[in-house]
């Protein structure tokens, strides 16, 4: 995207955006940006209904996540209204190694709510 818009990489985000879609219903790659999925949610879940985060359930501790959609956009043109800036880590062992990037996504609540429950995306439990 970057290369394609002339944009330059130190002034580009990436835009999280958390589908409906299960891993089947994406046969076709989009035309920008990419799919992704299997990562999972410790300290809160993903509501598909409402399209945002929910409080967790009892007993579901790592919640699989559906299909996330990531497309670069530049940084002045990302919406981080209502939203939770969630850190992903490749482990349950979080830290400066396990260390992946940070989403920003859609909430209802205040996000220091997920901060104060120490809510993040994981690659691997």
């Amino acid at each position: 995207t970057a290369r394609k818009n002339e944009w330059p990489l130190d002034k580009m985000e990436l835009n999280c955006d958390v589908t409906k879609k299960s891993k089947e219903d994406c046969a076709a790659p989009p035309r920008e940006g990419s799919y992704i999925n299997g990562l999972c949610m410790e300290g809160a879940r993903w509501d598909c209904q409402q399209g945002c985060m929910a409080q967790s359930r009892i007993k579901e501790l790592t919640p699989l996540m559906p299909v996330i959609y990531l497309k670069a956009v530049l940084a002045d043109k990302l919406d981080t209204k209502s939203t939770y800036a969630c850190p992903v880590y490749k482990t349950r062992i979080r830290g400066v190694l396990t260390y992946v990037w940070t989403f920003h996504l859609k909430t209802r609540e205040k996000p220091a709510k997920w901060t104060l429950g120490g809510v993040a995306l994981l690659l691997s439990v």
